[in-house]
């Protein structure tokens, strides 16, 4: 890009100090150094000026934002594996490139799924309290604490997309069933490799399961994909675990399950209305009925440098004239 202007990119968020620096050396990068989340109206200045805007999940660029930008915004390369936050087809209208940084957080986010579907049956956090508490422990006891065995059950998958497939690899290590739903049948060769079984019912696969691992993407068809018609059909001794997006599950009848004890437990990442997190769940979490987290499931230092290295490629084959990778288009979405 010698001898060019260099383009205005605007980033919302803190990024990895390598990746910042080398946005600073290739474009006119405007940095957000206190990581202070950006207003609206911040939002729309940014819009109205910059070439690129590097937004993260965290901000909610709908139409009516797209409507005020400027006209030298080009491209929107969103810092995010989803772009449920981005008006894809509102930005196509309005002649915006939108792109996205897939593929880099696919073994991060397994590695919490595969986490937490260990942490919830052997109660882990409980234990863990217990040490940090008031409270002595009275020592070893063969009837105290005790959880429940994970080797032999049946774990259900709902999207056995890449990150749901990597799940599947790990679980099947810990002596897990792997069932799947998925919208299409995956490779023969997956299957065999998984001794994978696909259900092409949904409903059929969660009143059998023993885990349910969500790990599909939030599209207008998933939101409340685990409704509370569906959820009433997980056995009660079931647990469920959501590292995707909280608008998948029916949040608040998951926890009157919880709250009812017709589900042994939940762990849960992501929530429905972030980053509230409902009081309910926070007190089902202080009873050690569901393990929550505040959206860990992909911060890595090297899961962030990789998304942070995609964007930058983009910016750079966008503006040298071709056609970024990771593009989104709207039937896409």
């Amino acid at each position: 890009m010698a001898g060019k202007k260099k383009p205005l990119v605007v980033i919302t968020r803190k990024l990895p100090d390598p990746v910042e620096t080398r946005m600073r050396e290739l474009f006119d990068a405007r940095l957000n150094v206190d990581d202070k989340p950006m207003s609206q109206a911040d939002l729309v200045a940014a819009i109205q000026e910059a070439d690129v805007l590097v937004p993260t999940i965290t901000d909610r660029i709908d139409a009516t934002l797209i409507e005020q930008a400027g006209p030298n915004l080009k491209l929107i390369s969103s810092l995010s594996n989803g772009v449920d936050h981005i008006d894809v087809a509102a930005a196509a209208k309005k002649g915006i490139t939108v792109t996205n940084t897939p593929n880099v957080l696919t073994e991060d986010t397994a590695d919490m799924t595969m986490g937490l579907i260990l942490t919830v049956p052997r109660r882990l956090v409980e234990g863990a309290n217990v040490l940090k508490g008031d409270g002595k422990w009275p020592g070893w006891s063969p009837t105290w604490m005790l959880g429940r065995r994970i080797w032999g059950k049946r774990l259900g998958i709902v999207g056995m997309g890449r990150i749901g497939t990597a799940v599947a690899r790990r679980a099947k290590a810990f002596g897990l069933s792997i069932h799947y739903h998925n919208r299409h049948r995956v490779a023969p060769q997956i299957e065999d490799e998984l001794e994978a079984t696909y259900w092409e019912s949904l409903d059929q696969m969660l009143a059998r399961m023993d885990i349910i691992s969500v790990n599909c993407p939030s599209t207008p068809a998933t939101f409340h994909l685990l409704s509370a018609r569906r959820l009433a059909l997980l056995q009660p001794s079931a647990y469920v675990v959501n590292t995707a997006r909280g608008d998948i599950i029916d949040e608040n009848a998951l926890i009157q399950m919880l709250q009812d004890g017709k589900l042994a437990g939940a762990a849960l990442d992501v929530f429905e209305h972030e980053p509230a997190v409902n009081p309910k769940l926070v007190k089902l979490a202080a009873k050690g009925k569901v393990v929550i987290l505040p959206h860990m499931g992909s911060a890595t230092m090297e899961g962030r440098v990789d998304m942070g290295e995609k964007v930058i490629i983009t910016i750079r084959t966008f503006f040298d004239g071709h056609r970024p990778p990771d593009r989104v288009l709207p039937n896409r979405v």
